[in-house]
């Protein structure tokens, strides 16, 4: 990829942010990434719409807020 091109949101990746990858990349390098399950789950469609509005990087933080939620309610 050329200095002047500037990556693209497309259909296959919507959310594409090279921020979010190099982000991802240095985490590695600083700490062992857990394994992650995919899953089918169901969310009230208000709720996704709220954390889509939010930018990318939604899922990254429905799974922040379930695990405060878990570590919250282990006290």
């Amino acid at each position: 990829m050329s200095p002047n091109t500037q990556a693209q949101p497309s259909q296959e990746h919507p959310e594409f942010d090279p921020d979010h990858i190099v982000r991802g990349i240095v985490r590695r390098g600083l700490a062992p990434v857990p394994n992650k399950e995919l899953i089918s789950l169901r969310i009230d469609q208000d709720v996704i719409e709220w954390f889509k509005a939010q930018g990318a990087g939604y899922q990254t933080r429905i799974n922040s807020v379930l695990r405060a939620f878990r570590d919250a309610s282990a006290v």
